[in-house]
């Protein structure tokens, strides 16, 4: 029986086709991850959306942020680029923890899809590290609003060295 394309992919726990497999990374630093989750934002993009950190393993990240009435527009929906400025957020933090120590990250370009409008809830994203070198990132970023998958975006940021 010849084999399809589809039995090169790999599969995750459950199966699936299509999953990444996982990446390892030369630097993880927890204290930086569990610094960066005590932060509270009080100004700035993350402190306007009040986003919070929730989780960090090795190469990725789970955020979110409460829709509030301030957010909402006059059609009654949150305007896109709040959930554009949250993915741009999560793309660079997800990279802090799994940089060398006194290296910066700067977004050079993203791509997102906005699939669904949202006006109430909480907006959640999962940003997860698929590409990683000295020099650059590539992140991709699903965001749930409850149940409700709203955006998918995909980015890479420069990897800026330590000064010595």
């Amino acid at each position: 029986m010849p084999f399809s394309k589809r039995d090169l992919l790999p599969k995750d726990s459950q199966g699936r086709y299509g999953s990444i497999m996982a990446l390892t990374f030369e630097h993880w630093n927890p204290e930086t991850a569990e610094r960066f989750k005590k932060f509270i934002p009080e100004r700035g993009i993350d402190g306007f959306l009040g986003i919070r950190l929730e989780n960090f393993e090795p190469g990725k990240l789970v955020a979110s942020f409460a829709v509030t009435d301030e957010m909402i527009t006059m059609i009654g929906n949150m305007h896109g680029g709040c959930l554009s400025a949250f993915c741009d957020h999560v793309l660079g933090v997800v990279l802090y923890p799994v940089m060398p120590e006194g290296s910066w990250a700067a977004t050079t370009e993203f791509k997102i899809n906005l699939l669904k409008p949202v006006s109430e809830g909480t907006c959640t994203a999962m940003a997860e590290v698929i590409s990683m070198t000295r020099t650059t990132a590539v992140v991709r970023i699903d965001v749930l609003n409850g149940d409700r998958m709203v955006a998918a975006a995909q980015g890479t940021c420069l990897i800026m060295a330590p000064k010595s």
